[in-house]
Order: C-alpha cells, then structure tokens, then sequence
C-alpha cells in the first residue's frame, strides 16, 4: 500500500477531522525545519510526508480513494470506472480523478496564518495547542516569517487593544449607550498618513455581567503591512451604595432592632429603575433570614424577559444594655408565649 498515511499522522482508521486538525497541528509543529536547523533534511522530508497525509486524509474524495487503492491509486493508477462512486470521463473509461498533492507550506500557512511561526522565537509551544484560522496569533508569537516572494508574506494583526468600561449598576439594569470618542491614526485616499476621530456607539444590553468584552474590529492605527488592532471594551461594574451584584440576583442588607426583628418589619426600597417597592415582613427575623423578592434581580441577559431575584439579608442591632424591668417584662412575655 506504499506509505500508511494514518501511521504518519498517528491516528486510527476511523480518525474523524478534529482528530486529524489534532494530529497534524501537533506534529507539523514538532517537525517544521525552521524548527529542527540541525536536522533540517530529515525534518523537511518528515514535514512534507505530514502535510500529504493531512492533505490526503482530510479530503474525503482523496481519502475514499486512498483506503480503497492506496497511495498508487492516488498517484497513477488510477481506479477502475464505477468504483469508489467516482465518474468516468477519461478517454480510456478510467476515472477523471487526478491527485494533485499542495505545497507543505500552503497547507502550514492555512493552519497557523504564517508560513513559519519560528523566525526568530526559538519554539511554538503556544501556538501548537492553539489552531486558529489565519491570522488570529498575537504578533510576539509570529515575529518574522520565512523570506520568499512578497505573496508569501501574509499580513500579521496587531494585538488587540483592552480598555476597560466602569458602569453603574442601573446602566447594567436597564441597558445603555455610551458614546466613546477616539483618535487613530490611518492613511488618506493619497496614501499618506493622517490622524482621525471618532465616536464608537457602545450598547450596553441589560444584565451584562463584569467582563463582558464589546469588540470593534480594526479600529486601532493603521500601519503599514500589518493589520490594525481589534479595540476591545471590557465591562466593569462600579460599586453601588445600597445593592450587591451576585450572578443575576441583587442583594441587600438592611438594618433593623431587635423589636422590629421580633415583631415584623416593612420596608421601603428604590428599584435601579427607579420603582418604589415595599416590602412587609411578619416572621420572626432571626441573623440567618433572607427574605426574597422573586422576579426583582439583574435581568438575564439571555431571556430578557426574566430576571434574577431580590434578597434582603438583615443587620439586627441588639440593644447594649437592659434594666432590670426591661429583662423581667421581656423574660414573662416570651415566656408567656
């Protein structure tokens, strides 16, 4: 059968197409020559053999082929008309299909975004676990990349740019928009290079979380050769002076006597959207009770039309100090009780 395009690529026959994005991720990086300077022929040839299986394997056409006729099938013999679900359509009945095998590099360049991560790095252990499609690493990964014509040179990106964005607690309630003025620098239709200004409208929807990130692509400064960064906004929550953010609900902790805690309590609070909410208490309340409030929390970002709960947690002040009287007429009515 020639060379076992599954034992170059270790995996087994039934190997799906993560297996095989897995496996030559992992080994195109261990054997790139860039990579192995003092053994470059062997890890050039090692490195091709990769990619052709790769190639081979992922393309269920050229896969269908190869597990039935092998690597002759592919290069030469072709199969017989009929077999395999091909078409004939050569001039001899045999069938049409024809392997032509793509260059390491281009298969290499599709994975990684750079015909050769390891310029001057001296490893890619990062970008081996990583996969993204072309383009996506950060510049300090991908520094410089293997010479050759200017068509080889794929634009690399800049690396994002993070600014954070403090909000207040009703902001995230209701949702908002924030206006956020920039300055970048870009080329003018002549080429040359001028600063400009802009407003980015940032929508805030209800109940976003801390960290959220609100990306815009490209709207960092424009330099040559190199594509500008994603400006990215991260949500930050200020702190607020009556509630307390916990997932989707909102918590709060009143504080109240020892007689409102036995004999019931009602309270008057403002909703982050301004509603006037009473709250009336009749069980006892003792340090552990949490009342809630179903349906007054964060809404949830998600279902827009739901939201988390409300939970009031109780501070009770016990007096300092009590007569005599005090203590008797307390110790007979709960005794009494």
């Amino acid at each position: 059968m020639g060379v076992d395009y599954y034992k170059v690529l270790q995996v087994d026959r039934n190997a799906r197409d993560d297996d095989l994005k897995k496996a030559y991720r992992k080994l195109a990086m261990k054997w790139h020559p860039d990579k192995n300077p003092n053994n470059k022929k062997d890890a050039e040839a090692k490195f091709k053999q990769i990619s052709e299986a790769y190639d081979v394997l992922s393309d269920p056409q050229k896969r269908a082929i190869y597990d039935q006729y092998g690597e002759e099938g592919l290069k030469g013999q072709v199969p017989p008309p009929g077999s395999g679900g091909f078409s004939a359509g050569g001039p001899d009945g045999h069938a049409s299909f024809r392997f032509n095998p793509r260059s390491a590099d281009d298969i290499f360049s599709e994975f990684f975004g750079f015909t050769s991560p390891f310029g001057d790095v001296g490893g890619g252990s990062r970008a081996g676990a990583s996969g993204f499609p072309r383009g996506m690493f950060g510049e300090d990964m991908f520094a410089s990349f293997r010479g050759g014509g200017a068509g080889d040179a794929i634009p690399r990106k800049a690396p994002p740019i993070e600014r954070t964005l403090p909000c207040s607690l009703e902001d995230l309630y209701k949702g908002t928009t924030k206006k956020m003025k920039i300055s970048r620098d870009v080329f003018d239709s002549s080429g040359r290079p001028t600063t400009v200004e802009e407003i980015l409208a940032i929508e805030i929807r209800p109940g976003w979380k801390k960290g959220t990130k609100i990306t815009f692509p490209e709207k960092g400064n424009e330099q040559r050769g190199i594509i500008p960064s994603d400006l990215v906004f991260i949500i930050d929550e200020k702190p607020h002076s009556i509630f307390k953010r916990d997932g989707n609900d909102l918590v709060i902790t009143q504080r109240i006597s020892l007689v409102e805690a036995l004999t019931g309590y009602t309270m008057q609070l403002t909703t982050l959207d301004g509603r006037d909410l009473t709250v009336s208490i009749n069980s006892v309340i003792s340090p552990t009770y949490e009342e809630v409030v179903k349906g007054e929390g964060m809404p949830i970002p998600k279902e827009p039309t739901k939201k988390g709960n409300l939970r009031i947690k109780f501070n009770i002040k016990f007096p300092s100090r009590l007569t005599s009287e005090q203590k008797t007429g307390i110790k007979r009515l709960l005794t009494s009780s």
